[in-house]
């Protein structure tokens, strides 16, 4: 891999989190600096993992009741 650079797998082993949410960070724009070279995507090693914006809480569960 190229210097400085980690591979979605790399990073989700890292992070603790499965390659299909980082590639979907990556698609968000929610990591900085992630380029994709072909099929690949390839991000910074020293990027710190964003923030998960997803609602975990069961906030909207039945919402439209």
């Amino acid at each position: 891999m190229i210097e400085g650079y980690m591979t979605i797998n790399e990073v989700a082993e890292k992070w603790s989190i499965s390659p299909r949410r980082v590639r979907a960070m990556c698609l968000e724009g929610k990591i900085p600096q992630a380029a994709k070279l072909g099929r690949i995507w390839v991000i910074p090693s020293e990027v710190e993992r964003p923030l998960d914006g997803r609602i975990t809480t069961g906030e909207y569960v039945n919402w439209r009741k």
